[in-house]
Protein backbone atom coordinates (compact mmCIF):
# COMPACT_ATOMS: atom_id res chain seq x y z
CA UNK A 1 0.00 0.00 0.00
CA UNK A 2 2.55 2.21 0.92
CA UNK A 3 5.32 1.49 -1.59
CA UNK A 4 3.25 2.92 -4.82
CA UNK A 5 2.44 6.44 -2.95
CA UNK A 6 6.46 7.14 -1.88
CA UNK A 7 7.66 6.05 -5.54
CA UNK A 8 5.45 8.83 -6.88
CA UNK A 9 6.18 11.50 -5.11
CA UNK A 10 9.06 14.53 -5.54
CA UNK A 11 13.17 14.22 -3.98
CA UNK A 12 12.19 16.39 -1.47
CA UNK A 13 8.98 14.88 -0.35
CA UNK A 14 10.89 11.76 -0.43
CA UNK A 15 13.72 13.17 1.60
CA UNK A 16 11.13 14.61 4.05
CA UNK A 17 9.54 10.75 4.47
CA UNK A 18 13.21 9.25 5.06
CA UNK A 19 13.87 11.38 8.06
CA UNK A 20 10.60 10.98 9.81
CA UNK A 21 11.56 7.64 9.45
CA UNK A 22 15.00 7.51 10.98
CA UNK A 23 13.25 9.74 14.03
CA UNK A 24 10.63 7.39 14.29
CA UNK A 25 13.09 4.64 15.48
CA UNK A 26 14.51 7.00 17.54
CA UNK A 27 11.67 7.26 19.56
CA UNK A 28 11.05 11.03 18.67
CA UNK A 29 8.27 11.06 16.45
CA UNK A 30 4.85 9.43 17.92
CA UNK A 31 3.47 6.73 16.16
CA UNK A 32 0.92 8.28 14.85
CA UNK A 33 2.85 10.43 12.51
CA UNK A 34 4.40 7.19 10.89
CA UNK A 35 0.90 6.15 9.71
CA UNK A 36 0.28 9.62 8.10
CA UNK A 37 3.55 9.51 6.01
CA UNK A 38 1.77 6.73 3.92
CA UNK A 39 -0.78 8.82 2.48
CA UNK A 40 -1.26 12.30 0.66
CA UNK A 41 -4.27 13.12 3.34
CA UNK A 42 -5.00 12.56 7.10
CA UNK A 43 -8.12 10.90 5.58
CA UNK A 44 -6.03 8.73 3.63
CA UNK A 45 -3.62 7.69 6.96
CA UNK A 46 -6.63 6.93 8.98
CA UNK A 47 -7.93 4.83 6.44
CA UNK A 48 -4.71 2.80 6.04
CA UNK A 49 -4.75 2.50 9.85
CA UNK A 50 -7.58 1.14 10.12
CA UNK A 51 -7.19 -1.09 7.57
CA UNK A 52 -4.01 -2.59 8.79
CA UNK A 53 -4.34 -5.72 10.92
CA UNK A 54 -3.91 -5.71 14.82
CA UNK A 55 -0.49 -7.23 14.72
CA UNK A 56 0.51 -4.24 11.98
CA UNK A 57 -0.16 -1.42 13.92
CA UNK A 58 1.54 -3.00 17.20
CA UNK A 59 4.78 -3.69 15.27
CA UNK A 60 4.72 -0.16 14.25
CA UNK A 61 4.49 1.44 17.84
CA UNK A 62 7.94 1.70 20.04
CA UNK A 63 8.82 -0.75 22.53
CA UNK A 64 9.70 1.14 25.83
CA UNK A 65 12.12 -1.02 27.99
CA UNK A 66 12.56 -0.15 31.95
CA UNK A 67 15.05 -1.11 34.25
CA UNK A 68 14.47 -1.37 37.83
CA UNK A 69 16.50 0.13 39.80
CA UNK A 70 16.44 2.70 37.73
CA UNK A 71 19.15 4.21 35.63
CA UNK A 72 21.84 6.18 37.66
CA UNK A 73 20.90 5.32 40.76
CA UNK A 74 23.51 5.41 43.60
CA UNK A 75 22.76 3.91 46.27
CA UNK A 76 20.46 1.16 45.24
CA UNK A 77 19.26 -1.45 47.35
CA UNK A 78 20.04 -5.15 47.15
CA UNK A 79 17.44 -6.85 49.12
CA UNK A 80 15.16 -7.25 45.33
CA UNK A 81 15.67 -8.88 42.60
CA UNK A 82 16.45 -6.67 39.10
CA UNK A 83 13.49 -6.40 36.97
CA UNK A 84 13.55 -5.22 33.46
CA UNK A 85 9.63 -4.77 31.74
CA UNK A 86 8.89 -3.84 28.04
CA UNK A 87 5.22 -2.28 26.88
CA UNK A 88 4.38 -2.34 23.13
CA UNK A 89 6.65 -5.17 22.48
CA UNK A 90 8.59 -8.52 24.19
CA UNK A 91 12.48 -8.94 25.20
CA UNK A 92 14.68 -10.90 23.70
CA UNK A 93 17.60 -10.68 25.92
CA UNK A 94 18.71 -9.26 28.91
CA UNK A 95 22.23 -9.37 30.44
CA UNK A 96 23.45 -7.99 33.98
CA UNK A 97 27.16 -7.48 34.56
CA UNK A 98 28.51 -6.39 38.25
CA UNK A 99 32.02 -4.48 37.53
CA UNK A 100 33.43 -7.58 40.06
CA UNK A 101 32.84 -9.61 37.40
CA UNK A 102 29.62 -11.42 38.78
CA UNK A 103 26.49 -11.81 36.30
CA UNK A 104 22.78 -11.89 37.62
CA UNK A 105 20.97 -14.88 35.50
CA UNK A 106 17.15 -14.29 35.60
CA UNK A 107 13.76 -15.19 34.20
CA UNK A 108 11.52 -14.21 31.60
CA UNK A 109 7.61 -14.69 32.10
CA UNK A 110 5.62 -16.15 29.64
CA UNK A 111 4.56 -12.85 27.98
CA UNK A 112 8.25 -12.22 27.69
CA UNK A 113 7.19 -8.95 28.90
CA UNK A 114 9.09 -8.88 32.43
CA UNK A 115 12.36 -10.27 33.32
CA UNK A 116 13.47 -10.96 37.13
CA UNK A 117 17.15 -11.82 38.20
CA UNK A 118 16.93 -15.03 39.84
CA UNK A 119 18.62 -13.37 42.96
CA UNK A 120 19.62 -10.21 44.41
CA UNK A 121 22.33 -8.29 43.13
CA UNK A 122 25.40 -7.79 45.68
CA UNK A 123 25.91 -4.98 47.47
CA UNK A 124 28.47 -2.35 46.78
CA UNK A 125 28.60 -3.46 43.16
CA UNK A 126 27.84 -1.16 40.04
CA UNK A 127 26.34 -3.27 37.73
CA UNK A 128 25.20 -2.48 33.95
CA UNK A 129 21.97 -3.87 32.12
CA UNK A 130 21.25 -4.21 28.27
CA UNK A 131 18.38 -5.25 27.31
CA UNK A 132 16.74 -6.05 23.60
CA UNK A 133 13.55 -6.43 22.20
CA UNK A 134 12.84 -8.96 19.72
CA UNK A 135 12.40 -6.06 17.13
CA UNK A 136 16.13 -4.48 17.58
CA UNK A 137 15.25 -2.44 20.34
CA UNK A 138 18.10 -1.77 22.83
CA UNK A 139 18.43 -0.35 26.38
CA UNK A 140 21.84 -0.16 28.73
CA UNK A 141 21.60 1.36 31.87
CA UNK A 142 23.85 1.31 34.45
CA UNK A 143 22.96 1.49 39.30
CA UNK A 144 25.22 0.79 42.19
CA UNK A 145 23.61 -0.43 44.99
CA UNK A 146 24.64 0.80 48.54
CA UNK A 147 27.11 -0.83 50.78
CA UNK A 148 26.29 -2.82 53.90
CA UNK A 149 26.25 -0.44 57.29
CA UNK A 150 27.39 -3.57 59.78
CA UNK A 151 28.61 -6.78 58.76
CA UNK A 152 29.29 -10.31 60.48
CA UNK A 153 31.76 -13.25 59.20
CA UNK A 154 31.34 -16.90 60.63
CA UNK A 155 34.14 -18.90 61.57
CA UNK A 156 34.58 -22.30 60.53
CA UNK A 157 35.82 -25.35 62.16
CA UNK A 158 37.67 -27.34 61.11
CA UNK A 159 39.73 -25.93 58.22
CA UNK A 160 39.85 -25.63 54.98
CA UNK A 161 41.43 -28.72 52.79
CA UNK A 162 41.61 -30.09 56.56
CA UNK A 163 41.65 -33.84 57.30
CA UNK A 164 39.93 -35.18 60.82
CA UNK A 165 38.39 -37.88 63.22
CA UNK A 166 35.13 -39.24 62.65
CA UNK A 167 33.72 -36.95 64.93
CA UNK A 168 34.79 -33.75 64.08
CA UNK A 169 31.01 -31.64 63.55
CA UNK A 170 31.03 -28.17 61.21
CA UNK A 171 30.80 -25.86 63.84
CA UNK A 172 30.49 -21.80 62.81
CA UNK A 173 31.00 -19.08 65.11
CA UNK A 174 29.37 -15.72 64.18
CA UNK A 175 30.83 -12.47 64.81
CA UNK A 176 27.60 -10.66 65.53
CA UNK A 177 24.81 -12.16 67.16
CA UNK A 178 21.96 -13.79 64.94
CA UNK A 179 18.36 -12.80 65.34
CA UNK A 180 17.21 -14.41 61.91
CA UNK A 181 18.44 -17.47 62.55
CA UNK A 182 16.61 -19.51 59.28
CA UNK A 183 17.67 -16.56 57.14
CA UNK A 184 21.09 -17.40 57.99
CA UNK A 185 20.82 -21.57 58.24
CA UNK A 186 19.23 -21.43 54.62
CA UNK A 187 22.00 -19.66 53.26
CA UNK A 188 24.78 -22.54 54.48
CA UNK A 189 24.97 -25.37 53.38
CA UNK A 190 27.07 -29.20 54.20
CA UNK A 191 27.22 -32.15 51.91
CA UNK A 192 28.71 -35.22 52.33
CA UNK A 193 30.48 -37.63 50.10
CA UNK A 194 29.29 -40.63 50.31
CA UNK A 195 25.66 -38.88 51.00
CA UNK A 196 24.15 -38.73 54.22
CA UNK A 197 21.45 -36.06 56.09
CA UNK A 198 23.44 -33.62 57.69
CA UNK A 199 21.78 -30.99 59.92
CA UNK A 200 22.07 -27.71 61.83
CA UNK A 201 21.45 -27.14 65.39
CA UNK A 202 21.97 -23.51 67.08
CA UNK A 203 23.76 -23.88 70.45
CA UNK A 204 23.36 -19.79 71.06
CA UNK A 205 22.50 -17.29 68.47
CA UNK A 206 26.50 -17.03 67.60
CA UNK A 207 27.17 -20.37 66.92
CA UNK A 208 25.91 -23.03 64.59
CA UNK A 209 27.29 -26.67 64.29
CA UNK A 210 26.21 -29.19 61.80
CA UNK A 211 26.57 -32.88 61.86
CA UNK A 212 24.94 -36.26 60.73
CA UNK A 213 22.91 -38.94 62.94
CA UNK A 214 26.24 -40.87 63.79
CA UNK A 215 29.94 -40.35 63.56
CA UNK A 216 30.75 -39.40 59.48
CA UNK A 217 32.01 -42.34 57.84
CA UNK A 218 36.23 -42.84 57.10
CA UNK A 219 37.09 -41.15 53.88
CA UNK A 220 34.05 -38.99 53.55
CA UNK A 221 34.64 -35.39 52.21
CA UNK A 222 32.40 -32.44 53.04
CA UNK A 223 31.89 -29.41 51.70
CA UNK A 224 30.90 -26.32 53.17
CA UNK A 225 28.58 -23.65 51.10
CA UNK A 226 28.99 -20.10 52.62
CA UNK A 227 26.31 -17.73 51.02
CA UNK A 228 25.80 -15.40 53.40
CA UNK A 229 26.72 -12.23 51.48
CA UNK A 230 24.16 -9.68 51.63
CA UNK A 231 21.87 -11.87 54.39
CA UNK A 232 20.19 -9.85 56.77
CA UNK A 233 21.78 -12.01 60.14
CA UNK A 234 20.19 -9.05 62.55
CA UNK A 235 18.58 -5.47 62.12
CA UNK A 236 21.01 -3.70 59.46
CA UNK A 237 23.79 -6.49 59.56
CA UNK A 238 24.72 -8.31 56.81
CA UNK A 239 26.80 -11.12 55.91
CA UNK A 240 30.06 -10.79 53.39
CA UNK A 241 30.81 -14.42 52.50
CA UNK A 242 30.46 -16.33 49.63
CA UNK A 243 32.72 -19.12 49.55
CA UNK A 244 32.97 -23.00 49.24
CA UNK A 245 35.59 -25.04 51.37
CA UNK A 246 36.04 -28.93 51.85
CA UNK A 247 37.20 -30.81 54.54
CA UNK A 248 38.18 -34.82 54.29
CA UNK A 249 37.47 -37.35 57.31
CA UNK A 250 40.34 -39.67 57.72
CA UNK A 251 40.52 -42.93 59.83
CA UNK A 252 38.31 -43.97 62.49
CA UNK A 253 39.65 -43.77 66.12
CA UNK A 254 37.67 -43.82 69.09
CA UNK A 255 38.97 -43.79 72.42
CA UNK A 256 37.03 -45.13 75.67
CA UNK A 257 38.12 -44.13 79.19
CA UNK A 258 36.89 -46.12 82.14
CA UNK A 259 38.04 -44.03 85.40
CA UNK A 260 36.43 -46.89 87.69
CA UNK A 261 39.35 -49.38 85.77
CA UNK A 262 41.27 -46.35 85.44
CA UNK A 263 42.10 -47.82 81.79
CA UNK A 264 41.84 -45.91 78.47
CA UNK A 265 41.47 -48.28 75.03
CA UNK A 266 42.05 -47.03 71.70
CA UNK A 267 40.28 -48.68 68.93
CA UNK A 268 41.23 -48.00 65.07
CA UNK A 269 38.18 -49.05 62.49
CA UNK A 270 36.58 -51.41 65.22
CA UNK A 271 39.76 -52.89 66.58
CA UNK A 272 41.59 -51.93 69.69
CA UNK A 273 45.37 -50.90 68.74
CA UNK A 274 46.63 -49.90 72.59
CA UNK A 275 45.53 -49.54 76.38
CA UNK A 276 46.95 -46.97 78.53
CA UNK A 277 46.88 -46.80 82.20
CA UNK A 278 45.72 -43.25 83.09
CA UNK A 279 44.43 -41.26 86.15
CA UNK A 280 41.08 -38.91 85.89
CA UNK A 281 39.96 -36.42 88.21
CA UNK A 282 40.10 -37.30 92.03
CA UNK A 283 36.50 -36.97 93.89
CA UNK A 284 36.53 -33.14 94.36
CA UNK A 285 37.41 -32.73 90.43
CA UNK A 286 35.90 -34.93 88.95
CA UNK A 287 36.03 -35.53 85.27
CA UNK A 288 33.04 -34.65 82.94
CA UNK A 289 31.26 -38.02 81.81
CA UNK A 290 30.29 -38.34 78.22
CA UNK A 291 31.20 -38.30 73.93
CA UNK A 292 34.00 -35.54 73.79
CA UNK A 293 36.26 -34.91 70.86
CA UNK A 294 39.94 -33.16 70.36
CA UNK A 295 39.37 -29.81 69.11
CA UNK A 296 43.07 -29.09 69.75
CA UNK A 297 46.35 -29.94 69.82
CA UNK A 298 49.62 -28.95 71.63
CA UNK A 299 52.81 -30.67 71.73
CA UNK A 300 53.53 -28.86 74.82
CA UNK A 301 51.63 -25.80 76.66
CA UNK A 302 51.10 -23.49 80.19
CA UNK A 303 48.49 -25.03 82.40
CA UNK A 304 47.58 -22.42 85.57
CA UNK A 305 44.67 -23.50 87.58
CA UNK A 306 43.39 -19.76 87.53
CA UNK A 307 41.99 -19.94 83.88
CA UNK A 308 39.74 -22.79 84.79
CA UNK A 309 38.70 -20.97 87.93
CA UNK A 310 40.71 -22.83 90.68
CA UNK A 311 42.67 -20.38 92.12
CA UNK A 312 46.73 -20.91 92.20
CA UNK A 313 46.76 -24.57 92.94
CA UNK A 314 48.46 -24.96 89.94
CA UNK A 315 51.13 -23.40 87.46
CA UNK A 316 52.78 -25.68 85.12
CA UNK A 317 54.76 -24.31 82.14
CA UNK A 318 55.40 -27.73 80.15
CA UNK A 319 52.48 -29.84 80.08
CA UNK A 320 53.16 -32.28 77.53
CA UNK A 321 50.75 -33.66 74.87
CA UNK A 322 47.72 -31.72 75.63
CA UNK A 323 44.71 -32.35 73.99
CA UNK A 324 41.76 -30.16 74.44
CA UNK A 325 38.44 -32.00 74.72
CA UNK A 326 36.15 -29.16 76.02
CA UNK A 327 35.70 -25.50 76.08
CA UNK A 328 36.29 -25.25 79.83
CA UNK A 329 39.50 -26.73 80.04
CA UNK A 330 39.41 -30.44 80.22
CA UNK A 331 42.27 -32.27 78.05
CA UNK A 332 43.94 -35.63 78.00
CA UNK A 333 47.20 -34.73 77.78
CA UNK A 334 50.80 -36.16 79.19
CA UNK A 335 52.23 -36.00 82.87
CA UNK A 336 55.60 -36.44 84.19
CA UNK A 337 55.26 -35.16 87.84
CA UNK A 338 53.08 -37.93 89.16
CA UNK A 339 54.86 -40.69 89.97
CA UNK A 340 54.48 -44.18 87.68
CA UNK A 341 52.46 -45.81 90.14
CA UNK A 342 49.56 -43.52 90.27
CA UNK A 343 48.26 -44.11 86.23
CA UNK A 344 45.92 -47.27 86.84
CA UNK A 345 45.32 -46.82 90.19
CA UNK A 346 44.65 -43.61 91.49
CA UNK A 347 42.46 -40.21 89.94
CA UNK A 348 44.47 -37.61 91.78
CA UNK A 349 43.99 -34.70 88.78
CA UNK A 350 41.79 -31.50 88.38
CA UNK A 351 39.41 -32.87 85.92
CA UNK A 352 41.84 -34.10 83.19
CA UNK A 353 42.91 -37.32 81.81
CA UNK A 354 46.51 -38.12 82.29
CA UNK A 355 48.96 -40.40 80.70
CA UNK A 356 52.67 -41.04 82.35
CA UNK A 357 55.13 -38.84 79.92
CA UNK A 358 58.12 -37.67 80.26
CA UNK A 359 59.13 -33.75 80.51
CA UNK A 360 60.14 -31.78 77.39
CA UNK A 361 57.87 -33.92 74.97
CA UNK A 362 60.19 -35.76 73.25
CA UNK A 363 60.30 -39.25 74.57
CA UNK A 364 58.38 -41.91 72.32
CA UNK A 365 58.60 -44.99 74.47
CA UNK A 366 56.09 -43.29 76.95
CA UNK A 367 52.14 -43.71 77.00
CA UNK A 368 51.91 -39.41 76.16
CA UNK A 369 53.96 -39.46 73.16
CA UNK A 370 52.12 -42.89 71.83
CA UNK A 371 48.59 -41.41 72.43
CA UNK A 372 49.40 -38.18 70.82
CA UNK A 373 51.29 -39.18 67.85
CA UNK A 374 48.36 -41.47 67.02
CA UNK A 375 45.44 -39.28 67.58
CA UNK A 376 44.13 -36.25 64.85
CA UNK A 377 41.92 -33.29 65.74
CA UNK A 378 37.88 -34.93 65.52
CA UNK A 379 38.64 -37.71 67.07
CA UNK A 380 36.42 -39.04 69.55
CA UNK A 381 36.78 -39.35 73.57
CA UNK A 382 34.68 -41.16 75.53
CA UNK A 383 34.57 -40.77 79.21
CA UNK A 384 32.67 -43.06 81.44
CA UNK A 385 32.34 -43.49 85.19
CA UNK A 386 33.96 -40.73 86.41
CA UNK A 387 31.24 -39.67 88.91
CA UNK A 388 30.51 -36.50 86.77
CA UNK A 389 27.53 -35.84 85.32
CA UNK A 390 27.22 -35.51 80.98
CA UNK A 391 29.10 -32.34 79.53
CA UNK A 392 27.32 -30.01 78.08
CA UNK A 393 26.98 -30.49 73.95
CA UNK A 394 27.84 -27.04 73.74
CA UNK A 395 31.07 -27.62 75.68
CA UNK A 396 33.66 -27.89 73.06
CA UNK A 397 32.52 -29.90 70.17
CA UNK A 398 30.33 -32.54 71.71
CA UNK A 399 27.24 -31.97 70.53
CA UNK A 400 27.12 -36.11 70.08
CA UNK A 401 25.53 -35.93 73.69
CA UNK A 402 22.47 -34.91 72.20
CA UNK A 403 19.70 -37.97 70.80
CA UNK A 404 19.16 -36.71 66.53
CA UNK A 405 15.73 -35.84 67.88
CA UNK A 406 16.88 -33.39 70.16
CA UNK A 407 20.00 -32.15 67.43
CA UNK A 408 17.22 -31.54 64.75
CA UNK A 409 15.25 -30.11 67.44
CA UNK A 410 18.27 -27.01 67.31
CA UNK A 411 17.72 -26.64 63.95
CA UNK A 412 15.82 -22.98 62.36
CA UNK A 413 14.59 -24.88 59.40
Amino acid sequence: MGVPHMSNRSGRERERWSRRGVLTALGVVPAAVVLTGCGDSADASDASASSAPPSARAAAKQATIAVTPADGTTEAGFASPVQVTVTDGTLASVEVTGNDGSTLAGTLNEARTRWTSARNPYSGTKYTVTATTRTGTARTTTFTTRSPGETFVGYFTPEANSTSGVGMPVSIDFTHAVSDRAAVQKAITVTAEPAVEIVGHWFSDTRLDFRPETYWAPGTKITLSLRLKDVQGADGVYGVQSKDVTFHIGREQISTVDLATKEMTVRRAGSTIATYPVSGGDSDHTTWSGIMVISERFKQTRMESSTVGLGDEYDISDVPHAQRLTTSGTFVHGNYWAADSVFGHQNTSHGCVGLHDAKGANDPAVDGYKFYKSSMLGDVVIVKNSGERTVEPSNGLNGWNLSWADWKAGSAV
